[in-house]
């Protein structure tokens, strides 16, 4: 929609309040707020819980991979073969052996059932930036030391050096019926993922000493792979659909942790949607200000029409004046939003000084900053619902002033 010179010189006109006006002005200042504050907090909100899904995404792949291949029963048949196809596959940056078992640790009369993981030395190396106590050096396939989580250490009360049994229920065969397998490994190392269920029930070790530990030879469970990119893990992998059909089954990142990441979903939904509202109230905002304006107007719209403007012209004018107060919101906001986003740290421990209560407890949420990532997308999808909301709330106002009948208001002045 491109304005005259004379539509522009109008639009301007009216934006500014006249004699008598205040309380329009005053409306669509608080309009325009409104939207600002509106657009900067969708901003805020949607950047903070893409950054929370980002972090636990990443804290999910350092153990898990992108997808895990799993054998239908105990033990993956020809692994080796599947391995190298798999490390041969376009796509895939790493894959590793895996084995996974749910088994109990006990420690000083405690028991807790834990996921018993062997890994191969890249894999527990790659914990290492997760230690809060202890080395990943002693995880040696000849020592019978393990890295245990932390919570797991906080719920069975062992620290640094103490030897936690694990019990393998599917022990020996005897002449007097199947013996549990117990085994006393010494920790080595706590590691904190910062996933609860993972410090939660994790008791890492080499996949020799799984081995030994589960009685089950040279054998491994499942494959553990990493792509080019988690969001397309499954075409990636595709290829080797027919390869392990009836053997194992792929599960990506998502089907791991379904129910976790829908959960996320639903919420960053359901937020989006909730503080839309802010926006569209700020739209009906603008709208009441543009009625009232239209209003108070109606005798310089008619002085207008007898001048020779057009309908056309009027109608340009008022959508004009109304859609720059969503548009200066709207930028204000995305601009406030990421102010608030860079300084979002100070913010936060600002207030918890203020109120004196610690809203950010890094020993509680495993994280030493709020996270956020902004997506670039979302910021545009953003402003373009603000501006179209915008847009379309000066509809009604303009169409209702280029409607005016200069006859009938020139009559009674």
């Amino acid at each position: 929609m491109i304005l005259s010179p004379f539509e522009w010189t109008i639009a301007k006109r009216y934006m500014m309040p006249g004699k008598g006006e205040g309380f329009i002005a005053l409306v669509a200042g608080i309009s325009l707020v409104a939207v600002m504050l509106g657009v900067a907090a969708l901003v805020i909100v949607m950047s903070v819980m893409n950054g929370f899904r980002a972090e636990l995404l990443d804290k999910i792949v350092g153990l898990n991979g992108h997808a895990i291949i799993q054998a239908y029963g105990d033990d993956l048949e020809g692994w080796q073969d599947i391995l190298e196809d798999v490390r041969e596959t376009d796509g895939v940056v790493s894959a590793s052996p895996l084995i996974e078992q749910p088994l109990l640790a006990s420690f000083n009369g405690r028991v807790d059932a834990v996921l018993v993981r062997g890994n191969t030395p890249d894999d527990i190396g790659a914990l290492a930036p997760n230690v809060v106590a202890g080395s990943l050096d002693g995880l040696q396939p000849d020592a019978s030391r393990v890295a245990i989580g932390s919570r797991l250490a906080q719920n069975l009360g062992a620290r640094m050096g103490d030897t936690i049994t694990i019990i393998n229920p599917a022990g020996r065969s005897t002449p007097f019926g199947t013996v549990p397998r117990q085994v006393g490994y010494e920790i080595a190392a706590i590691f904190e993922v910062g996933v609860y269920d993972y410090d939660n029930a994790f008791v890492v070790m080499p996949i020799p000493t799984a081995q030994t530990l589960l009685l089950s030879g040279d054998t491994i469970g499942m494959i553990e792979v990493t792509t080019e990119d988690a969001d397309t893990v499954q075409q990636t992998l595709a290829p080797l659909n027919d390869q392990l059909e009836g053997r194992a089954v792929i599960s990506d990142w998502r089907t791991i942790n379904s129910s976790l990441f829908e959960a996320l979903e639903i919420e960053r939904v359901a937020m989006f949607f909730v503080l839309s509202i802010i926006v569209l109230v700020a739209v009906f905002n603008i709208l009441s200000s543009l009625i009232m304006l239209v209003r108070s107007k109606r005798r310089d719209i008619a002085i207008l029409r007898t001048m020779g403007a057009t309908r056309r012209n009027l109608l340009k004018i008022f959508v004009t004046a109304g859609f720059l107060i969503g548009a200066i919101g709207t930028l204000a906001g995305v601009a406030l939003g990421f102010v608030v986003l860079l300084f979002r740290q100070a913010i936060v421990s600002g207030i918890g000084f203020l109120t004196g209560v610690e809203l950010w407890n890094p020993q509680i949420r495993f994280l030493s900053e709020l996270p956020a990532k902004t997506n670039p997308a979302e910021v545009i999808a953003i402003v373009s619902l603000a501006l179209v909301l915008s847009f379309l709330a000066t509809l009604y106002p303009a169409f209702k002033a280029s409607s005016t009948d200069p006859v009938e208001v020139l009559r009674y002045e």
